[in-house]
């Protein structure tokens, strides 16, 4: 009995000690890779969300809008002569693609719950088919307005190419923008310490962390979609100088986006700080020219406000508040708000001293 017992608890050790091996090496692989906000998720859906709601808006304010200027039946098909040969009434005009795109975004969102393998080509599917939908709502629209009768529609063949050729580069920029936000490092078995790790002669390592500021999309996406309407507005002849409309909000657009999202990357090189979904403009620091690396607390309220502040404490990319990584380089701080900022300063002392 007292040996069958001293079995049992040796095997329960056993199996706890394999248990807790299991989890430190998890948890080390997962701390080698850097870390990524929680809120970048939700971020993600409110962001689909925008998009999906203000494509389904244009496609049906497009016709609505100009329907004083349209016949009761709009062309919606031109045949090999160009000329107009099939033709829809003005509400399932307007209804029909607004309720072909809903189906789609319903089966995308089903689709993305149930298998994380099609997430990659979810995004790059709503975002080439919702710009080639609008783009022909677009063209439609243009082809009958002023007319009495659908059969005196204009030609739209070079109109058409023009919006597949949208939809196809929109889907490559989706297919890339999944894979910048899916990019991981390898992780590496490194073990957190103070400011500096223990690095074997000759290893490799690389530090990645991504941080999202989901008000900024928001705001992106915002602006974005008032500059798109302003742009097929212009293209369906609904006004005559759209740019007073897409300039601004364009601007503001691209500013937020470039800012919504910052990633840092640490290798035995130095450091990389990449702004935006596409990791565009970039920032690089040498390991030879970083003379400290450090872990900082800072705020808004500190630099100056969110975004890309200068002020005393030098540079610092705000994103959100808490631990940021700060650098000195050529006698000039240079700070970003990344999470396990602490791993990143360590490694680049850690290299700094090896150089």
């Amino acid at each position: 009995m007292k040996d069958h017992k001293g079995h049992e608890d040796r095997e329960g050790r056993e199996g706890h000690e394999d248990r807790e091996g299991r989890e430190d090496h998890e948890d080390r692989e997962v701390h080698a890779a850097g870390a990524t906000r929680p809120g970048r998720g939700k971020a993600t859906s409110w962001g689909v969300a925008a998009w999906a709601s203000g494509v389904g808006i244009l496609l049906v304010a497009m016709p609505l809008a100009a329907r004083g200027r349209l016949p009761d039946r709009l062309a919606t098909h031109w045949g090999a002569a160009s000329a107009p040969d099939g033709s829809l009434p003005l509400w399932a005009a307007a209804a029909l693609p607004a309720v072909a795109w809903a189906l789609l975004v319903s089966a995308v969102a089903l689709a993305s719950r149930r298998g994380s393998g099609v997430r990659g080509w979810a995004g790059a599917t709503l975002l080439s088919v919702g710009v080639g939908l609008t783009g022909a709502q677009a063209v439609i629209v243009r082809a009958n307005l002023d007319r009495s009768d659908w059969h005196q529609a204009r030609s739209a063949t070079l109109w058409f190419v023009v919006v597949i050729a949208g939809a196809v580069t929109a889907a490559l920029i989706g297919v890339l923008l999944d894979r910048r936000a899916t990019a991981s490092a390898p992780p590496t078995p490194l073990t957190p310490g103070d400011p500096a790790l223990e690095i074997p002669e000759g290893e490799r390592f690389v530090w990645l962390s991504r941080v999202t500021n989901p008000w900024f999309q928001l705001s992106a996406a915002a602006g974005g979609l008032v500059a798109v309407a302003g742009a097929l507005a212009g293209a369906a002849g609904l006004v005559g100088n759209p740019w007073p409309l897409i300039a601004p909000f364009a601007f503001v657009s691209v500013g937020m986006t470039a800012f919504s999202t910052v990633r840092a990357r640490v290798t035995e090189r130095g450091l990389e700080v990449g702004f935006g979904p596409l990791g565009w403009p970039t920032r690089r620091w040498a390991v030879g020219d970083i003379e400290s690396a450090r872990v900082e607390r800072r705020t808004p309220a500190q630099v100056g406000g969110w975004g890309y502040r200068l002020n005393g404490l030098g540079t610092t990319v705000m994103l959100r508040a808490g631990d940021c990584l700060v650098v000195r380089a050529r006698g000039k701080d240079f700070a970003v708000s990344v999470d396990d900022a602490g791993r990143a300063a360590a490694l680049l002392n850690s290299s700094r001293v090896r150089t």
